[in-house]
């Protein structure tokens, strides 16, 4: 099957910093690094190296090429990528002594991705959505109508845009902030639900709950994207919803003891290993 995702690219640009900027701070980096990013971008890679066959369907400017390139090197399918006339998103990323961060954002392109029609998908193929480009609920109401699963992502998190997109998908993916949002927000949530609880692991509501693998954390951004990757590549595959939470637990835990984002997704034997595969 397949896996597509329709998602942000993005420059990303890391600042090494002894502790996040405060407000009216100027502070001097430790250092800087530029690479590929975006949640979109991220989740294609984390489930490209998770084993998926992946396409993802996006947008960039002029001055994006690299980004094309780099996703097209880890394995994911750019024929869905488009070039309009805007910049190329870019992420400005602080990271902390201890491996925390801050992030701005500017959309650009993410913000003019053409609505897809997945006439050329099949039932059964996954669609994975976060909510940080243009055209997501139409894609996911014309993907569920297709026979695709859909996931959400539903990062940055908005309560009125999971509450738009509610009826189009089969699985949300939150953190524990979120989840308790949604909560307050939602008397009821008809759909299968997974919540990311950092150093208390994972669960998949009414299915598991699984603690989390201890490491030491360098750079945590980019854990959530892993997560997400990891557990549709492996939902992709036929795992059962358990073992796709372990091994996405397990996979975004390596990927946060390197520096970087789309660069610092573990492959798939790795994941294996610690698993005992």
């Amino acid at each position: 099957m397949t896996v597509w995702c329709l998602g942000s690219i993005n420059a990303d640009h890391f600042y090494t910093v002894p502790h996040l900027v405060a407000p009216g701070e100027t502070l001097i980096v430790q250092s800087h690094s530029k690479g590929l990013g975006g949640k979109g971008a991220n989740q294609s890679v984390a489930a490209a190296r998770a084993g998926a066959n992946v396409r993802h369907i996006g947008a960039v400017g002029l001055d994006g090429e690299w980004a094309v390139e780099a996703l097209a090197g880890f394995g994911v399918d750019v024929s869905r990528i488009v070039r309009v006339d805007a910049p190329t998103a870019h992420a400005i990323i602080q990271v902390d002594a201890n491996g925390e961060n801050a992030i701005l954002v500017h959309p650009g392109a993410n913000m003019m991705i053409p609505t897809p029609d997945f006439a050329d998908a099949f039932v059964g193929d996954t669609l994975l959505l976060q909510n940080e480009t243009s055209g997501t609920i139409a894609a996911a109401r014309t993907a569920k109508a297709e026979g695709l699963r859909v996931v959400y992502s539903a990062a940055p998190f908005d309560a009125a845009a999971v509450r738009e997109i509610l009826p189009f998908i089969d699985l949300l993916l939150v953190n524990a902030l979120e989840n308790a949002a949604l909560e307050t927000e939602f008397s009821d949530i008809a759909v299968d639900r997974v919540v990311t609880r950092g150093s208390d692991g994972a669960e998949w509501i009414g299915v598991a709950k699984l603690p989390a693998h201890a490491v030491q954390a360098v750079d945590t951004t980019g854990a959530g994207d892993c997560f997400a990757g990891t557990l549709v590549a492996a939902l992709d595959q036929g795992m059962s919803r358990e073992d796709a939470l372990r091994r996405a637990i397990i996979a975004s835990a390596l990927q946060v003891t390197k520096k970087g984002t789309a660069d610092a997704m573990p492959l798939k034997e790795d994941v294996d290993r610690l698993i005992g595969l």
